[in-house]
């Protein structure tokens, strides 16, 4: 089995799996991926538990501050941050108990990945959400 086709396998698992996704860099502003993709999953069935620092409400859902601010089991996390501030999410995620670590596409880490393997998180890297969604044809599982 390719590369490819694990991560592909790893993609179908996650959008089986899980009914929520908490989105950390989720944005208020409709032009950017961090609105529109979380907009596109919520349309597909998929609740949004959208994180930003400041906070407020996006996409008609209360925003956390953080990750540790999120009540309840976090699960998937899909992450809209540079690369460079990934391994800290990552790390974030782990403590708030996430089970699955999403970094969307154009971004990257290998510092992220090692955290997210070594706490037991399934992980996708440099992949779009919405793109896996429609190749798949999948939609949110019921809760």
């Amino acid at each position: 089995m390719s590369a490819s086709t694990d991560v592909d396998a790893t993609v179908e698992q996650l959008l089986r799996d899980y009914d929520t996704i908490t989105v950390v860099g989720a944005s208020e502003a409709p032009a950017k991926p961090a609105h529109y993709v979380p907009e596109h999953m919520q349309s597909r069935g998929w609740r949004i538990v959208p994180v930003n620092p400041r906070g407020g409400t996006i996409l008609g859902e209360r925003a956390y501050e953080s990750l540790a601010d999120v009540p309840g089991p976090v699960g998937l996390v899909q992450v809209f941050r540079r690369s460079e501030q990934t391994p800290d999410v990552a790390r974030e995620a782990v403590a708030a108990g996430a089970t699955a670590l999403w970094l969307q596409l154009g971004i990257a880490s290998a510092e992220a990945r090692q955290i997210a393997q070594e706490a037991g998180l399934r992980y996708v890297e440099d992949r779009c959400m919405l793109v896996e969604q429609r190749r798949t044809g999948l939609r949110a599982p019921a809760r």
